[in-house]
């Protein structure tokens, strides 16, 4: 039996499954996550933990994840309480549950274009409107961008990537205060990747606006993609509505547990982050002092190119060991940041392609 004989909805034949290439390669710089594992001592302290978890793994996990939601509310801070977090399977699951309670037939989510590619499948599987508006012509995003796609649209949610990926870009804080203050809409702001950014965070407006949404993960700065933990804070009422939606039991006693690990070594696993963000930037300016055009990054990553045939770039790097994103914008290839090794080889590799530009 294949697939196309399956009674499959309508709008999902053809479809093909989310996913970054993975593929063993020497230098894996594709999928911005964090080089540097956990150290010993704390993945010793995982394990243990995930031992205790699992002497009572005959009952159900806390399906409030209470223990944790105080642990993360304690780490942003800002006088937040477990009240004003919600924790799910990596921060793809916080916006389902998102679009799960807020979206649905008739209602509208909208961003802004280029940005992270699931948003649209978020869209899809809760049968939510999706509309990308696009972005300006250096791909930022501004208020005055925001509140005009408000007024055609109409949306019932917006979410805005901060920084986004795949560009990297920001939006003011002003802004984004600007934009809650005149719609009545959900405003998701995405800060995947906020730790590698200087800007504040948008949690700082949360008391103010009470239809704001932060959205995190740990998978990034924490290092801890394998463990899939995203959260969010907002108010009290936006958890209580993804409460309803939420699958019981939906996080495991392992995930909980691991979690918990990490937030109590946070400054261990956060020592990275500013090195990290270090070697995007001085890859972005090895980049145009080869001339390639590259996109002002606040995130993890680099958004660089113009390629006349970005494939063949993407494929040449692959078969000189360095695996690197294919997305965005036309003619162009997303690089994470890795450890200065990594980064080595990926400028290795391009001097030694010497890969068309477009002029």
């Amino acid at each position: 039996m294949d697939i196309e004989s399956l009674p499959l909805r309508d709008d999902l034949v053809g479809e093909e499954p989310y996913g970054a290439p993975q593929i063993v390669v020497p230098t894996v710089l594709n999928v911005n996550e964090n080089p540097y594992p956990p150290s010993e001592a704390v993945a010793r302290e995982m394990a243990e933990a995930v031992v205790a978890a699992a002497t009572t793994l005959n009952r159900y996990p806390d399906r409030e994840a209470t223990a944790l939601r105080q642990d993360l509310a304690a780490y942003l801070g800002h006088g937040l309480s477990v009240d004003n977090i919600w924790v799910a399977n990596g921060s793809n699951e916080i916006m389902l549950h998102l679009l799960t309670a807020f979206g649905g037939p008739g209602r509208t989510v909208l961003t802004f274009a280029p940005t992270y590619s699931m948003y649209p499948e978020y869209a899809r599987n809760t049968l939510t409107k999706f509309v990308a508006y696009p972005r300006r012509e250096d791909f930022s995003v501004d208020a005055g961008l925001v509140l005009g796609a408000i007024d055609i649209h109409e949306p019932t949610v917006i979410l805005l990537a901060r920084p986004n990926n795949p560009t990297g870009t920001g939006i003011p804080l002003e802004a984004i205060d600007q934009i809650c203050r005149q719609t009545e809409a959900i405003v998701v702001v995405d800060e995947a990747y906020q730790e590698f950014s200087a800007e504040p965070s948008a949690i700082s407006l949360l008391d103010q606006h009470p239809r704001l949404v932060v959205s995190r993960t740990m998978s990034k700065a924490f290092a801890l993609a394998g463990g899939r933990v995203g959260y969010m804070a907002a108010d009290p009422a936006i958890v209580d509505a993804c409460r309803i939606v939420r699958l019981p039991y939906h996080l495991s006693a392992q995930t909980q547990a691991v979690a918990r690990v990490a937030l109590r070594h946070a400054d261990e696993l956060l020592a990275k982050v500013a090195e990290l963000a270090a070697e995007a930037r001085a890859f972005e300016d090895w980049a145009r002092g080869r001339g390639y055009d590259v996109v002002p990054s606040q995130a993890n990553f680099s958004l660089f190119g113009r390629f006349r045939d970005r494939h063949a770039v993407w494929q040449g790097l692959l078969d000189r060991g360095v695996l690197i994103r294919e997305t965005g914008p036309d003619g162009y290839l997303r690089a994470s940041a890795g450890t200065p090794e990594e980064m080595q080889a990926l400028k290795d590799a391009l001097d030694d392609m010497n890969p068309e530009k477009e002029s």
